[in-house]
C-alpha cells in the first residue's frame, strides 16, 4: 500500500486474521517508501518483489533489488491511457464509460483514460455532451451521496492544480472546472480540457487527477500512432461498433489491456500490466504466477542395467 495510505493494508491483515489465515503468513510493513521499501527491495532474504506505484519509483525498486541477490521483480507502475471514441459509436454511452475511465477514484488510476481522442466528425457533439456530464458532477465528502471525493494529499493536489495551470497556459481550452474545490480538505473539481494537443504536458504526463484532456482525430491509422507515441504502455479503451475497426486498434495498440466498449473491467482470471515505462510482468492470472515460480531441472543416470 502507499506510504500514505497504512491503515487499509493494517485492516487487510487483520482481515486476514479473521479469516482463518495463519499467523505469519501474510506479514503487514508499514513505513516509507525509502526505509521500509527500500530495506525490502535490498533484502538477501526477500527473493521476490512486486511493486505498484509510480514509474520514478519502479526504476529505485530495479536499481535495489539488483544491488542485492538480483531478485525477481514485477512491476505496475504509470499510465497515460488512450480512449479512442471513433464516429460510429453510441456517443451517450462513450461519454458516460470515458468520464468513469477518468474520474474514477477521484482519477487517481494508474490506467485512468487521461488522453481522449474523438474522431473529428463527432467531436464537437462528444465534447458538447461531455461539459454537460462533467459539471452535473458532485464533489464532496466520500461517505456522503457524491461522485468524486479527495485527492490523497495536499502535494497531490497542488500537483495537480499545476498541470491545470500548465494545460490553460499552454493553449488549451478549458470547458469545465479548473480549480480548488473549497478551501477545506484536498478536492479539485472535475476538470475538461478540449482542443488539447500532443506536445501539451497535460496530454503527454501522468496527472493522477480528475483532468481530462480531448484531442481530435481523422483516421484510425492516425490515432494508433499518436495513442502508441507516449513513454506508457498500461491500457486503453476503444468505442466503436465496426468489429474491422476493433480488431485494427486492439492489434496495433502497444498497451497491456484493451478494453472495447467498456473501461475498468477486471477479473482475477485476466492478466493485467503494462508495455513500456508502465512496467514489468503481470498481476493476476496464470501469468503472474510465473514470476512467484522457480524452475528446477534435475538430471541423473539410471546405473540399473536392468531398468527400463
Amino acid at each position: 500500500m502507499a506510504e500514505q495510505t497504512p491503515l487499509t493494508a493494517l485492516r487487510a491483515g487483520e482481515l486476514a486474521l479473521e479469516a482463518g489465515i495463519p499467523p505469519g503468513v501474510l506479514n503487514v510493513v508499514v513505513g516509507f517508501g525509502s526505509t521500509a521499501g527500500q530495506a525490502l527491495s535490498r533484502h538477501m532474504d526477500v527473493d521476490k518483489v512486486s511493486f505498484t506505484g509510480s514509474t520514478e519509483v519502479g526504476r529505485l525498486v530495479m536499481a535495489d533489488a539488483a544491488m542485492s541477490n538480483l531478485k525477481k521483480v514485477t512491476l505496475e507502475l504509470g499510465g497515460k491511457s488512450p480512449a479512442i471514441v471513433c464516429e460510429d459509436t453510441d456517443l451517450d454511452k462513450a461519454v458516460e464509460d470515458t468520464q468513469f475511465a477518468l474520474y474514477f477514484n477521484h482519477g487517481q488510476c494508474c490506467c485512468a483514460g487521461s488522453r481522449l481522442y474523438v474522431q473529428e466528425s463527432v467531436y464537437d457533439e462528444f465534447v458538447a455532451k461531455s461539459v454537460a456530464k462533467a459539471k452535473q458532477r458532485t464533489v464532496g465528502d466520500p461517505f456522503g451521496d457524491v461522485d468524486q471525493g479527495p485527492q490523497v494529499n495536499k502535494e497531490q493536489m497542488t500537483k495537480i492544480m499545476k498541470y491545470i495551470a500548465l494545460g490553460k497556459q499552454q493553449g488549451a481550452n478549458l470547458q469545465v472546472g479548473g480549480e480548488r474545490h473549497g478551501d477545506v480538505g484536498y478536492y479539485v473539481q472535475p476538470t475538461l480540457f478540449s482542443d488539447v494537443t500532443e506536445d501539451m504536458a497535460i496530454a503527454q504526463e501522468e496527472i493522477f487527477g480528475p483532468v481530462m484532456s480531448i484531442m481530435k482525430f481523422k483516421t484510425v491509422d492516425e490515432v494508433i500512432k499518436r495513442a502508441n507515441n507516449n513513454s506508457y504502455g498500461l491500457a486503453a479503451g476503444v468505442w466503436t461498433k465496426n468489429i474491422d475497426t476493433v480488431n485494427k486498434l486492439t492489434r496495433n495498440l502497444r498497451a497491456g489491456t484493451v478494453w472495447v466498449n467498456c473501461y475498468n473491467n477486471f477479473d482475477a482470471a485476466i492478466p493485467f500490466g503494462g508495455y513500456k515505462q508502465s512496467g514489468i510482468g503481470r498481476d493476476k492470472s496464470e501469468y503472474a504466477l510465473e514470476a512467484y515460480t522457480e524452475t528446477k531441472t534435475v538430471c541423473m543416470p539410471i546405473s540399473d542395467p536392468n531398468w527400463k
